[in-house]
């Protein structure tokens, strides 16, 4: 047994990553799945797709490295968060598409509940806001709005799983049923401070605690694969959330560290350590890993829209072909023709968590074209990290450093991450191993079956591939983030 194999069911793709001993990656094997949007403002997902996609893309990545499953130690997880499944318990059939994390179909519950007096509770509680973002007004909307749903779970019938307990029933045939405290704490239904599901929240969704199910470390027992799917059992030992596991995978394990991923949306969180923090700035609070019992807290900022603005100038527009083109086009815009480009296409998240707002472009003329468009959707990822760093660090009670580590697909782009070391006026540090949530749940699982050692000795094994250094000028910087400011504002105040 020579591999950790690596489980990463994004929000348009999914893949399997092989590592190594030595935490290499071997091998890769990726495949996208579609997204269906029945209505506007609602997204969602084939669940049966999604399996099938982890299915071919494990063994596509033994097939690619040339081993056996029998080589494979253990399994790791890690998966996009909030997305809600609802199945049958005896058959594991789905009882209504996923519903995705950038859904807002329920932002007129969540309304309805703020103007109750609900959003204090919910935060103190969960850590969590009043927003579709999170699971529970969506569990919520499959057992009102599905044929026989609320009386199937309240006969115990129906049960509930983020994307990591779905794979999980289904790799085990149903024989375990659990998540990790990562996921659990992004349902909007769990104590972030005694880690276990709230019954007043449950309460106040009207949700039976029995389709919930167990709280696990991240690094634990989660059961092992079954014979009928890959021909061995394999050792199911790790579990995060995407964005947990970037950071586990960035080594971010003192307070004070803090990471960025640039996926479909963008995540930056930073380590606060063994006591949650509240945030006074709309930040979340959340679990940023729990290993042998002992839970860490992280304040996060979520972007939305990151690579899904890139996607949609490729999808929408047709302006560009392949992602990296967005680099090359940015290269030649005219940097004296300052266009803003706020990609709010399912609302703002934080600061701001506005989900009426709709995306818009500021500050084109007749001179601006299809370069400085691209410009500005690469700078709106950066604008929108200064936002959530600033916050972050207002609400810190400590010095925060001042070295962020990125990662995911955009982080590729020296480009855009020199724009970032410019805006922040911080420097930038990105590993040679850009893999980190994958790497993340591998360490997870590695840890849990002792091929890994402690979290202090993978972090030695962190290794820069490039640091950018801010090299804008202080004027230039103020000016460019006072005009953001402004078409944020105008954004926020937009009737939709």
């Amino acid at each position: 047994m020579h591999y950790i194999l690596a489980i990463d069911q994004g929000t348009t793709s999914t893949r399997a990553i092989l590592f190594d001993l030595s935490c290499n990656v071997v091998a890769i094997c990726q495949k996208e799945f579609p997204q269906y949007f029945p209505n506007p403002g609602w997204v969602e997902h084939n669940p049966d797709e999604i399996w099938q996609s982890v299915v071919e893309t494990v063994k596509g990545v033994v097939q690619q490295a040339g081993i056996e499953f029998r080589d494979v130690a253990a399994i790791g997880i890690t998966n996009q968060r909030e997305t809600t499944v609802a199945w049958n318990r005896k058959n594991g059939s789905a009882v209504s598409p996923a519903i995705v994390w950038q859904d807002r179909r329920t932002a007129l519950n969540c309304n309805q509940l703020k103007r109750s007096g609900n959003e204090e509770l919910v935060n103190q509680t969960t850590g969590l806001l009043l927003d579709p973002y999170f699971s529970a007004t969506k569990i919520s909307w499959i057992l009102n709005h599905v044929n026989g749903a609320q009386a199937a779970a309240n006969r115990g019938e129906l049960v509930f799983g983020t994307i990591d307990t779905y794979l999980l029933w289904k790799l085990t045939d149903g024989k375990s049923f659990c998540t990790d405290a990562t996921n659990a704490s992004r349902t909007m239904l769990m104590d972030i401070n005694t880690g276990s599901w709230s019954t007043s929240m449950l309460e106040l969704f009207d949700i039976p605690e029995r389709i919930m199910p167990k709280i696990k470390n991240c690094a634990d027992d989660f059961g092992c694969t079954s014979k009928s799917i890959f021909g061995v059992s394999i050792p199911i030992a790790g579990i995060a959330g995407d964005q947990q596991a970037a950071a586990i995978g960035q080594a971010c394990f003192q307070p004070g560290m803090m990471k960025s991923t640039y996926g479909t949306g963008c995540f930056a969180l930073m380590n606060v350590g063994n006591a949650p923090v509240f945030s006074k700035n709309r930040l979340l609070t959340t679990i940023a890993a729990q290993l042998n019992g002992i839970r860490t807290y992280a304040l996060e900022g979520s972007i939305f829209s990151a690579g899904a603005t890139v996607q949609w100038l490729r999808d929408q527009l047709g302006v560009i072909e392949r992602a990296e083109q967005t680099e090359e086009l940015a290269r030649k815009s005219d940097s004296n023709l300052d266009v803003y480009f706020v990609p709010a296409f399912v609302g703002l998240g934080a600061p701001y968590w506005d989900s009426e707002c709709r995306a818009a472009i500021y500050g084109l003329t007749r001179g601006s074209g299809v370069n400085e468009i691209a410009r500005a959707a690469l700078e709106s990822v950066c604008y929108q990290t200064a936002d959530l760093v600033d916050a972050m660090q207002q609400d810190w009670n400590e010095s925060a450093q001042t070295v962020l580590r990125v990662d995911g697909g955009m982080a590729a782009s020296d480009w855009t991450m020199q724009c970032l070391a410019d805006i922040l006026d911080s420097t930038i540090d990105r590993p040679v191993i850009t893999e980190t949530t994958a790497l993340g749940a591998a360490y997870l699982a590695g840890y849990q079956t002792g091929f890994y050692g402690s979290p202090d000795e993978f972090a030695k094994s962190w290794k820069l591939d490039r640091r950018f250094t801010p090299g804008m000028k202080a004027e230039t910087r103020m000016k460019k983030i006072s005009g953001w400011k402004a078409a944020i504002e105008q954004t926020l105040n937009q009737n939709p």
